[in-house]
């Protein structure tokens, strides 16, 4: 019923074609480590291990073969170990990337756009504005902070080599910006295929964008829907909850996270309820354990135990930091209105 019900407008103009297309096109194969969402779009699943490496995640890329090349759905942060690989696959399909599409400015989502652009000069970016008042804001604070690290730590160690790695990311200013702004939710096209985008400006960064494509019934969330915990670093809460009731309307059977694995329609139901009693949760006296056990139960499966530790670090330091701070600061990445 709710496809019925809340099938958008735009829907019955592009079914048919769009349909016969996919429905014809070779199916894309998946490098060793990556999965097959369907015919046409691979998923290079993120990465976040607080204890390995620099301790900082990659955020799930999604290559997508379109009719002029490959469109790719955020670019992580670590140009090798990440980046690279997206780079190997396209090279192995002997495909360019015509496009990349940036779900928002955290940097492990588009950070490879420096590689990728080097590699491929001619990709449009499809983002939004939001990282020009970040580069000013929030990364401008980090860069001070990780400067500061720095200047503390012996040159040749691993941690200094990860504080320049962190400083380089930042400083690639307008490499990472978008050429192609997102102003406002609407249907585009992008490297020869029609897409349906949405654009979310008080949620997760001030500038969330997501993409459906109505041939697959597939979504492509970035951060709006996370795992093993919201990140909260520079959100609206209220506002994100209202993002995913927006969500919850669009027609698409598969919805792919910015960290985690993809869900189904109904699945993310049970994910954006949890997130909704996670907000509840933190305006009440309960215990920031209880409320930790509360989203552990309520997601259930879609959260696996071996998460649980990540999960409950993230929401004790958030409550902290934002969901229960003063509201000054809870609210500071919130818009008026």
């Amino acid at each position: 019923m709710r496809g019925e019900r809340m099938k958008p407008k735009w829907m019955p103009l592009l079914a048919l074609g769009l349909l016969a297309a996919c429905a014809t096109a070779p199916r894309l194969q998946a490098p060793d480590g990556m999965q097959a969402l369907n015919r046409r779009m691979v998923l290079l699943p993120g990465t976040y291990d607080p204890e390995q490496g620099d301790g900082q995640p990659d955020g799930n890329s999604i290559l997508i073969r379109a009719p002029d090349g490959l469109v790719v759905f955020d670019t992580g942060r670590h140009e090798q170990a990440f980046t690279g690989r997206i780079i190997a696959a396209a090279d192995t399909w002997r495909l360019p990337v015509a496009a990349i599409v940036n779900s928002h400015w955290h940097l492990d989502h588009v950070s490879g756009n420096v590689p990728l652009r080097a590699r491929f000069p001619r990709a449009k970016v499809y983002a939004s504005t939001a990282i020009e008042g970040a580069m000013q804001g929030f990364l401008a604070d980090s860069r001070r902070n990780t400067a500061a690290r720095l200047a503390t730590l012996p040159a040749d160690s691993a941690a200094a080599g990860y504080a320049r790695a962190s400083l380089a990311r930042i400083d690639a200013g307008p490499k990472l910006f978008p050429t192609e702004p997102v102003l406002a939710s609407g249907e585009r096209n992008i490297a020869g295929m029609a897409f349906h985008v949405g654009l979310e400006d008080n949620a997760v960064s001030g500038g969330d964008v997501w993409l459906l494509d109505p041939s697959s019934r597939t979504l492509l969330a970035g951060d709006l829907v996370n795992f093993p915990a919201p990140f909260f670093d520079t959100a609206c809460p209220h506002g994100w909850s209202e993002a995913l009731a927006r969500l919850d309307a669009q027609a698409f059977d598969t919805l792919v996270p910015g960290h985690g694995a993809a869900m189904t329609h109904a699945q993310f139901g049970i994910y954006r309820r949890a997130f909704d009693r996670l907000l509840a949760c933190a305006a009440s006296d309960a215990g920031v354990a209880d409320c930790a056990t509360r989203w552990e139960n309520d997601l259930g499966p879609l959260l696996p135990e071996s998460q649980h530790r990540l999960s409950r670090m993230l929401l004790d330091y958030y409550f902290q930091a934002v969901l229960r701070a003063e509201p000054v600061k809870r609210d500071k990445y919130c818009r008026a209105g």
